[in-house]
């Protein structure tokens, strides 16, 4: 058979007038789209996002949450924070990468100048993947340990049992007649997870982490090495996986939740969770919470949906799904929430304590509350091993996105090095992360976990969307950015998504960035407060990811030729290969701007392609009409 013929010889020749300086040694990218790769069907990227979304902060954080913040009060802010940042922001992200098809370092040629925000995105992803992972190691442990006869957790008499340790099932049976103390009593399920699988009496401190959990290591290593076989095929594998783990968990979720409110005492739980403490909402760290609880559960500022939509058709309506994925999100975390609290309410039935009194509030909910509500369902065994493999199925969506994200921001930027051994690279990257991670595999690892949890992703990530908001709407223009979407989808954005674009959602995220400064409050550990140079350590994970930001500028800057102000300003503008990556889909401002394009008219391939004008083609002569009464009306 003949050999096939390289890329660049199917490309017509290009005069070398038209040839930039970086692409003499090879191809442009744009030349060659398919190698980057794209989803095989529509449905592939919305379930993906659905996934990466969904993941386990709907069922371990947004609970914990809104079980720290007044029950019922926290959803108040969590809607009002949903319409003004949460929608607006994610219908951003997937127009920016849709438009460009580029990772999130790359897309940054829309302005270079702030190139850096790419660059604090990847380093908080990387932060936030780190610790998420150890997450998914804690329910391959639970995992694990479902697979016998007696669920561990269910009865006290282990030797890492104290006496404290009250077995609710032998005093139900039992029939006492004498009362019983149980204010300063533990359940068998919270011994279970922080002194067995977490085993924190070990260590002293987060400054004393002591010996490494084997057992943990060794679930952490197979979570990553799950995560590398998922990321290792690309898009294209992972798009068909999600069909299972995308949906799977819902099914278990509805049954879980069934089965939560026919318990006894279920709806004393329901009422709290539903009931609006309305003093909460004069907190300051309410609505900090409910800001970052859209960002961890929509992956808004992480990137990941920014790299998913690169991989779409030019044409893919991100509009319809942005509502899908987002209001889909909401309902799930919601749902999550009434699985809860229906055992919280059973729970604090059988103590006979408040709901606000039932569990500590920390990481662990879910591995404190729902393991225990396991035991009081038949074949206990076999329910905890379905739940714990629906949190496996949520938590590895996300994982992979955050992998993904971090995968193609570099191999945009080094495609012709990285993108042939794309799955070298993601081994590398891999490993690297699990080596940073081992620290959480210690018997003091979760005050690691806290620490990584409330920094890495707080004020960082707040700046990191407020400086995208600015930049998409000052920088490179709202008219501009409204023109883009109107060449992909037909239509522009209504005056809700301009408005929150321009002043609602960078405003109000600005005020809770002060807020969050202003009021600053200490992490903590159930009883145990860290030390000041942990927190100045915390603090510094937040503003290394701020800090990448000037020195991207810097960079920028000093690439330019001219004055300082001559160097801004050109840094500041869109580079010249900036817009779609298919010549076909460049009109208007982008005819030609590709290196080795000869086509003048790329309305023209449209014609060819589809044999007569379409609506998008419809749409691509109408933004050339707006560009040249623009022009006409500039020079007069």
């Amino acid at each position: 058979l003949p050999s096939p013929i390289p890329c660049s010889l199917a490309q017509p020749v290009t005069p070398e007038l038209l040839v930039s300086p970086s692409s003499q040694d090879g191809d442009l990218v744009s030349e060659c789209p398919e190698d980057r790769g794209n989803w095989t069907g529509r449905l592939d990227f919305l379930l993906s996002c659905i996934g990466y979304c969904v993941g386990l902060g709907n069922v371990w954080r947004f609970p914990y949450r809104a079980y720290t913040n007044g029950g019922g009060a926290f959803l108040v802010p969590y809607f009002i924070m949903l319409a003004i940042c949460g929608i607006p922001i994610f219908f951003m992200e997937l127009s920016l990468g849709q438009f460009s098809s580029l990772g999130p370092l790359a897309v940054w040629k829309i302005s270079p100048l702030f190139k850096g925000v790419g660059m604090g995105t990847i380093l908080i992803v990387s932060l936030v993947a780190i610790y998420y992972n150890m997450i998914i190691a804690y329910v391959l442990f639970y995992l694990f340990a479902s697979l016998t006869s007696d669920l561990p957790w269910q009865h006290c008499g282990n030797w890492w049992n104290t006496d404290l340790c009250l077995d609710h099932h032998v005093i139900k049976a039992g029939n006492t007649t004498f009362p019983v103390n149980i204010t300063n009593t533990v359940s068998p399920s919270e011994e279970y997870w922080s002194r067995y699988v977490l085993h924190i009496q070990g260590s002293s401190g987060i400054g004393n982490p002591g010996r490494i959990r084997w057992n943990l290591c060794l679930c952490l290593l197979l979570s990553w090495t799950i995560v590398y076989l998922c990321i290792l095929k690309g898009v294209k594998s992972s798009g068909k996986v999600v069909y299972f783990t995308a949906t799977f968990p819902y099914l278990i979720l509805v049954m879980l939740l069934i089965r939560g409110v026919t318990l006894e005492g279920a709806w004393k739980g329901i009422r709290f969770y539903l009931t609006p403490q309305f003093d909460h909402l004069l907190s300051s760290k309410v609505w900090i919470e409910a800001a970052l609880q859209i960002f961890y559960s929509l992956g808004v500022g992480f990137g990941g949906l920014l790299t998913f939509a690169s991989y779409n058709t030019f044409h893919q309506n991100i509009y319809r799904d942005t509502f899908i994925v987002t209001l889909g999100n909401a309902i799930t975390s919601i749902l999550a929430g009434f699985a809860i609290f229906s055992v919280l309410g059973y729970m604090s039935q059988e103590l006979g304590v408040p709901v606000n009194q039932v569990a500590k509030a920390g990481p662990g909910l879910a591995f404190v509350v729902y393991p225990q509500a396991m035991t009081m369902l038949p074949l206990s065994p076999f329910w905890s091993f379905l739940f714990f493999f629906m949190l496996l199925t949520l938590g590895l969506d996300s994982q992979f996105a955050f992998m993904e994200t971090i995968v193609t921001a570099v191999t945009d930027e080094f495609p012709y090095y990285l993108r042939p051994k794309k799955a070298s690279f993601s081994a590398v990257i891999c490993i690297a992360l699990f080596l940073m991670g081992l620290i959480l595999t210690t018997e003091g690892g979760m005050y690691w976990l806290v620490l990584l949890d409330d920094y890495s992703a707080g004020f960082g990530l707040m700046v990191v969307v407020i400086t995208t908001c600015l930049v998409v709407t000052r920088v490179y223009g709202m008219k501009r950015f409204c023109r883009d979407i109107h060449m992909m989808l037909g239509f522009k954005p209504g005056p809700y998504f301009r408005a929150c674009w321009m002043v609602l959602s960078p405003a109000t995220m600005m005020a809770l960035l002060v807020y969050n400064i202003v009021k600053y409050q200490p992490s903590e550990y159930g009883s145990y407060r860290f030390p000041a140079w942990a927190e100045v350590l915390g603090i510094l994970m937040g503003v290394l990811s701020c800090l990448m930001i000037p020195v991207g500028m810097v960079v920028a800057v000093l690439r330019e030729e001219g004055t300082l102000w001559e160097r801004v300003q050109q840094a500041s503008r869109p580079a010249m290969d900036w817009g779609p990556s298919l010549e076909e889909n460049r009109t208007g401002m982008y005819m030609a701007s590709l290196a080795g394009s000869q086509s003048p008219k790329p309305l023209m391939v449209h014609m060819r392609k589809y044999g007569g004008i379409t609506s998008y083609e419809n749409t691509a002569i109408e933004v050339d009409r707006e560009i040249e009464e623009e022009e006409e009306e500039s020079m007069m």
